[in-house]
């Protein structure tokens, strides 16, 4: 295992709206600081001591960290370079106002390791990177954008962003002014579409691993979230036959999309509503523990980032008999919307590919998990961590991969 790749489970919370994750409900900082932390310490995870930032740093395997700060207005910004084996790093930025140092520190780690996993299953010549944006008290926020746009600009291109938790294109072009590192979502058309057919995708590839047929027809499917993809998922599945339900933690939101696909509803956080997939399209670790025990359903594939606790989860799923499609993976199209659109230009042709990208990434996790008795989010780590060591050992001989 490469150090610095997270393995399946690292409660990181990649429910970006648009750079990681579009149309995620995601709001939950990945772990809580104690109380009087700062800067220089993190909560260590699994046991609650403070440990330094070069400790968090090795522990995951990152490169960089750089702390943003301007005296005129006070802004404050986080950026973590987790590895650029594969190409200079890329991530989304999010907004955090109310954000303690130390959790927004913890986020930009454990999001950008997170990154550098998703951008090498979706075949991107990209690295993995995440900005948290901790904002500035009484600063106009577009003077607050520009300012971190100046901070992005100065390091050169080994770290591009898109829109994230909150912020958006308006917000983008804000920043994209004062640096050639930034892009829009949008420049992808609609990045929402372009992941959910993604997420469709998968869902047919774990459908034929489990049942023999990638058919939908008649497969009765749970669309647990209905933002964003979620909702833009529910209407696929549909339109391919599938028997959907669905349910969402805003009433309004559920009953807009119900109406407009003619999908019932259910109760939010009816997990173990009887179905043949459950597609868990909202951030946050829903599946943990007893939870996962409740479930009756046969494939776990959806959109959602931090959706199990941890690595004892994805086994309980897998001594159940219940087939996971790890969220790295389903979720592998949506850099595509910044990265390829916005900075390498690909046509919507192109683009279109990321679908066939995830499916043939699913395929060889479950080859993977089959033949070497791996659960899939194993075996899909595994996968990712070998593309990034091939690549490190290529840059050793070549230099470094053009920006």
């Amino acid at each position: 295992m490469l150090p610095g790749l997270p393995i399946q489970g690292n409660r990181n919370r990649d429910g970006a709206s648009y750079f990681a994750q579009p149309g995620s409900d995601d709001s939950e900082l990945p772990w809580a600081p104690p109380p009087g932390d700062n800067a220089g310490t993190c909560s260590n995870r699994l046991g609650g001591e403070a440990v330094g930032v070069f400790d968090e740093m090795a522990r995951l395997g990152h490169e960089q960290v750089t702390f943003c700060y301007d005296r005129v207005t006070g802004t404050r910004a986080i950026i973590a370079i987790h590895d650029t084996a594969l190409g200079p790093a890329r991530g989304g930025t999010r907004l955090r106002p109310g954000a303690s140092e130390s959790a927004a520190l913890g986020e930009a780690l454990e999001l950008s390791a997170a990154m550098t996993t998703r951008l090498a299953m979706g075949g991107l010549p990209r690295g993995g990177g995440r900005a948290v944006l901790l904002g500035a008290d009484g600063v106009d926020r577009a003077a607050m954008l520009r300012v971190y746009g100046r901070f992005v600009e100065l390091l050169g291109g080994r770290f591009g962003t898109g829109p994230d938790l909150g912020l958006d294109d308006a917000d983008l072009a804000e920043v994209a002014s004062q640096t050639r590192w930034a892009w829009p979502a949008s420049t992808a058309g609609d990045p929402v579409a372009l992941a959910a057919r993604a997420v469709a995708a998968g869902v047919a590839v774990a459908v034929q691993e489990a049942f023999g047929s990638p058919e939908l027809a008649g497969r009765r499917v749970l669309v647990a979230g209905l933002a964003g993809v979620g909702g833009e998922l529910a209407g696929l599945l549909a339109r391919a036959g599938a028997t959907v339900l669905g349910w969402d933690s805003n009433a309004d939101r559920a009953e807009a999309v119900a109406g407009r696909l003619g999908i019932e509803l259910v109760s939010p956080g009816a997990w173990d509503t009887e179905c043949d997939v459950l597609c868990p399209c909202t951030g946050g670790a829903g599946l943990t523990g007893e939870v996962v025990e409740r479930l009756r359903c046969r494939v776990v594939a959806g959109s959602g980032s931090g959706q199990l606790g941890g690595p004892a989860d994805a086994r309980r799923l897998h001594e159940r008999g219940i087939l996971w499609a790890p969220e790295h993976v389903m979720g592998a199209a949506a850099p595509w919307a910044v990265v390829g659109a916005g900075e390498l230009g690909w046509s919507a042709t192109r683009l279109a590919e990321s679908a066939e990208v995830v499916a043939a990434a699913l395929r060889a996790v479950f080859r993977r998990a089959t033949a070497e008795g791996l659960t899939p989010g194993e075996a899909a780590d595994l996968i990712a961590a070998e593309r990034v060591t091939a690549a490190a050992r290529v840059r050793a001989l070549t230099g470094p991969p053009e920006a």
